[in-house]
Parts: structure tokens; sequence; C-alpha cells
């Protein structure tokens, strides 16, 4: 899989279809790894006549990685008392990132949907570079805004625990956390310790989450800027979601002023094949505003 330099770091990406095809750039959560995004994801959506680019986000899978080490509790304190505290890169940070890959390809603008971490990333690409942007898609995400979205403590507590030594230790800990926050009826367990491993052979995890989670806090609330995206925009959430909840959702919609809500019935904060044929419809039917 190719490299590119962008915003001056390295960013490992894929690409799927024909770049001829209006693109879709796809941006992953807190953490994760660009294979997030499976193959047979990507492949749907080419069928759709999308050219699709996945990338491991800085501070995940094989793109640059950073060293810095951040305290978050000092981090969310200070953004409780009104502080801006220094934190290794920002949100805004991560969307020049996804706007540099952009740069690299020779692709004037994208479809840019994202997850969790990555709507958040998605937000503020339009939000910082709406030229660049032809449409937003963001999923199982929100605002910012500290009334909305906010984890269930069972699994904020498994979120910040840290990430276990060793293979095994870390497949299991993969496999504890999508238990509690995964769609409850669409739990194969056998093909997520097979996704989960093969993560850890890819690109082992450091300590990129919680530079990444730093990131989110510091941003903020993005709602008034949210109110000035002007490109049309989808936004996705699952209505079993107690990693961020639902009103998340609800709201980044509600500040969108060219937005569709679509909630997902039975979907927890993952997604499972079974709710890909509507995803990617309405992805789909998004793009078509846009011509």
């Amino acid at each position: 899989m190719p490299t590119a330099d962008a915003n001056g770091i390295s960013l490992h990406y894929d690409t799927f279809g024909d770049p001829a095809d209006p693109t879709m750039v796809l941006v992953s959560g807190l953490g994760t790894q660009m294979i997030m995004w499976l193959e047979e994801f990507c492949e749907s959506l080419v069928d759709r006549c999308f050219h699709v680019v996945r990338f491991d986000n800085r501070d995940s899978g094989l793109s640059t990685r950073f060293d810095e080490p951040v305290d978050l509790m000092a981090v969310q304190q200070a953004v409780a008392s009104g502080e801006s505290p220094p934190v290794p890169y920002r949100l805004a940070d991560m969307a020049s990132d996804v706007v540099g890959l952009l740069d690299a390809l020779g692709i004037d603008s994208a479809h840019v949907v994202g997850a969790s971490l990555g709507g958040m990333v998605a937000q503020r690409v339009a939000i910082d570079h709406p030229t660049r942007v032809r449409s937003l898609t963001s999923m199982m995400s929100t605002t910012g805004a500290p009334d909305v979205g906010q984890p269930s403590r069972e699994a904020l507590v498994a979120l910040l625990e840290p990430t276990p030594l060793g293979r095994e230790a870390v497949i299991a800990a993969g496999l504890a956390c999508r238990r509690i926050w995964g769609s409850p009826d669409h739990l194969d367990e056998d093909a997520l310790r097979a996704y989960f491993a093969r993560c850890y052979d890819r690109a082992p995890d450091g300590d990129g989450a919680n530079r990444q989670f730093a990131a989110v806090l510091v941003d903020g609330s993005r709602d008034a800027e949210l109110a000035t995206v002007r490109c049309p925009a989808l936004v996705v959430h699952g209505d079993h979601d107690v990693l961020i909840h639902p009103s998340g959702g609800e709201r980044t919609a509600a500040v969108l002023p060219d937005a569709e809500l679509l909630m997902l019935e039975g979907l927890g904060h993952d997604l499972p094949s079974p709710y890909w044929q509507q995803v990617i419809e309405s992805l789909t039917r998004l793009a078509i505003r846009t011509l």
C-alpha cells in the first residue's frame, strides 16, 4: 500500500476503483486503522461508481507516529476551566492531513465520510476547508458540545483502559469493548477476533489514541461552526450507541443547514454488514445531490 507526504507527515493510504469517478475519502475512528473500513465495504462503494480512498490517521496504523506523552485528565480539567492547554496536535491538524492527502493524490474535492473521531475530523474538514468537500457524512459522531453525545459510564471506563501488552490480551480487550458498545444483535466474535488480530499484526497500537482523544477534548463544541457549513450532509447514528449517545448525531443533523439524519435501529458504535446497504444507498443519494 502506498504512502503520501501530506501536511508535513507521512500518511499510509489505499485506493479502490477508478480515479476518474467521484472520490469518497473514509476517515477512521479513535485509535483505529484504515482497515476498519473493510475491503468489502469499499468495493461496494466502487460498485456505486465511487473512487474510494481510505488511510491511516496520524498516530495510527502505518502513518507517522508521535511520541509526546499526554495527560488526558489534566487536559480535560484545563478545558473544563476554560483554558486551551497545549496538546501534540489538534483536530484541525488532522483535517489538514485529509486535505494534504487530497493534494498528494491530485484530487480537488471529495465526498468526506468519517466515523466516530473520523466524523469529527470530517466535520473539521468541512468547516476549515469548505471548497474541498463535496458532501459531508458524519457517522456515530457528535459536535463536541458537552450536553450531547456523552458515553455511558461503562463505555467510558472501557475506552480509557490502558492498552494491554501482548497480542492475545489486545485481541481480548478489543472484543470486550465491542461487547459493550457494538450492535447487540450483530456481534460476530470469530470475525471480530480475526479483525483485532489483523490490526495487531499490521501495526500494534501505542499511545496514539490518547493524543487523538486530547485533540478531541481541546476542539470543544463545533455547533456554531457547523452552522456555517453549506455542503449537503448526511448524519448516520445508531439508536443503541452507548459510546457516543444518539443525541450527538441528532445535534449534528440539527445544526448543519442541509443535513439528513439516518438513525438506524439496533445499531451500536460499529457498522456490521447488515447495515451496509442502507448506508451505501444513503451515501449514493447524497452524492447525487451534489451533481
